[in-house]
């Protein structure tokens, strides 16, 4: 039996993303419902400005729920400093034997905001070095004005999965070398998938793993729709996002799947950006400009997880029958829990899988 064979019978793991929108304690009422609906696991994005602290949401929720998988969708080590992570994913960690993942990535949302860069590859190999070793209880050096300092964690914590968000060829690689697991974030495209799952082959093939050793976690936008209408009607809500994957280098990806746009470096009138809109309405009238219904339906159809019950589940199972061993689901919005994407997936979709 291949790797893939193998992996296509064992059961998909189906997460939510939860934003930390709100005091954490209503947060934990949310993941709460989804414990109790079937989600296998929460994941909780990072970012300072737009929501409270993940570490503290985390904290909240471990101690709130017992069985499902907690997770960061992602951190980073930017405005994050390695050591500070290590003890924050320490103290989760305790709190949630055997169910915490500590997703990191370049940064986004969290860097841009505040004037600094993306983590490059190279600082991310370091960095992801730096935090294992820390977490494992070894002494590390640390570089600084005032010369270098070898110091340790203490009470550290080994084995905490280390899982890198990734989309370019370098750090999907990066990912298959040197990480526990990969969150991909080509959505279920299968001609995306596919070439993501090939480069994150190389870097495992590279370190002498194979890349059934990587967990494949990946990141899709869903809406449970009652009909075609209803899907068309649900597509047009994520124009931003088709946007601002042509504006970040992504339109040669969209163009595989017949999508053609010419979206500009700056959009004004949204804040922060397309993918966290305060005003999403707004939003979508602002990128309708360069982002049509049609295309809009298109992107949905090729790269989320919009339709029927029926629709998803099957895609769903397609999904786990191509080696990925999970998928978040996303709500489109940024500032309000999931709670009716949890409702509609536990009650329709999740019973069938």
């Amino acid at each position: 039996m291949s790797a893939t064979e193998g992996a296509a019978q064992e059961s998909l793991r189906v997460g939510i993303r939860v934003p930390p929108c709100t005091r954490a304690d209503r947060v934990v009422d949310t993941v709460r419902r989804a414990e109790a609906l079937g989600f296998d696991d929460a994941w909780f994005p990072d970012s300072q400005l737009l929501w409270r602290d993940v570490f503290t949401t985390l904290t909240a929720a471990a101690l709130g729920t017992e069985r499902i998988g907690l997770g960061t969708a992602v951190t980073n080590l930017v405005t994050r400093h390695p050591a500070v992570v290590a003890s924050a994913a320490r103290s989760v960690a305790e709190l949630a034997p055997g169910r915490f993942t500590l997703g990191l990535g370049v940064g986004n949302s969290s860097v841009g905001p505040v004037g600094l860069r993306q983590s490059t590859t190279a600082a991310m190999r370091e960095g992801l070095a730096l935090l294992r070793g820390l977490l494992d209880g070894e002494e590390r050096d640390f570089e600084g004005p005032a010369g270098t300092v070898r110091s340790r964690l203490r009470d550290p914590c080994p084995g905490v999965p280390l899982h890198l968000a990734a989309s370019g060829p370098r750090n999907l690689r990066l990912a298959g070398e040197v990480a526990d697991g990969a969150i991909l974030l080509s959505g279920v495209s299968p001609r995306t998938l596919a070439g993501a799952t090939a480069r994150v082959r190389e870097g495992a093939e590279a370190a002498g793993r194979t890349v059934a050793s990587v967990p494949l976690t990946v990141s899709a936008y869903c809406a449970v729709t009652d009909s075609a209408a209803d899907t068309v009607a649900a597509a047009r809500q994520i124009k931003p996002i088709c946007a601002s994957i042509a504006q970040n280098g992504g339109a040669p990806f969209l163009a595989l799947a017949g999508i053609h746009l010419d979206v500009p470096d700056v959009v004004e009138g949204v804040y922060p950006d397309l993918v966290h809109a305060e005003d999403w309405d707004a939003a979508v009238k602002v990128v309708s400009r360069w982002v049509s219904d049609e295309a809009a339906l298109r992107f949905a159809e090729e790269f989320c997880l919009f339709g029927t019950a029926e629709q998803i589940a099957e895609r769903l199972r397609a999904l786990r029958a191509t080696g990925v061993s999970g998928v978040f689901l996303q709500h489109v919005g940024s500032y309000d829990l999931p709670d009716e994407l949890i409702e509609a997936v536990g009650a329709s979709v999740l019973p069938t899988l």
